[in-house]
């Protein structure tokens, strides 16, 4: 092996634009960046985040004290959940004070998922219709 016959693997390798070549090459006069604006010019480049003159994204939101409006507000509990809990009654509060849906959830609603061997009663939460077969075969039951 001799430093000479060294060579790059084909492809590794992009062959730099070669521009101002005359018109047979496309990228001869204007050398492929069109006719006048911006973008033809050199340095003309915008920075990071300009949209145009349009307040950019981050001037528009609030830096301090912003609440999402798209927030999740509801939560899915799973049957296994509400079989740990070893409590009788299931409510709303009782999931946000052990932890298993956020404070800020406005509407839960259980889905089958797991298995539940004990009666419970549910109270105030929505409820899927395999969810609901498998509490009622457990020997719980379900209240608005």
């Amino acid at each position: 092996m001799y430093l000479n016959t060294l060579s790059c693997t084909a492809g590794s390798r992009k062959t730099s634009k070669r521009v101002g070549r005359g018109i047979g090459s496309t990228l001869g006069k204007t050398c492929g960046r069109g006719h006048k604006g911006q973008k033809s010019r050199s340095g003309g480049f915008n920075k990071v985040g300009f949209e145009g003159g349009q307040m950019p994204l981050q001037r528009r939101l609030p830096k301090v004290g912003f609440t999402s409006r798209v927030k999740k507000f509801y939560a899915q509990v799973r049957l296994s959940e509400i079989e740990s809990l070893r409590a009788d009654e299931i409510t709303k509060e009782l999931l946000i004070q052990n932890n298993i849906v956020p404070s800020f959830t406005k509407k839960i609603k259980i889905i089958k998922s797991g298995e539940i061997s004990r009666a419970v009663i549910i109270k105030g939460l929505a409820v899927t219709s395999g969810a609901k077969i498998a509490v009622e075969t457990a020997g719980g039951k379900i209240e608005g």
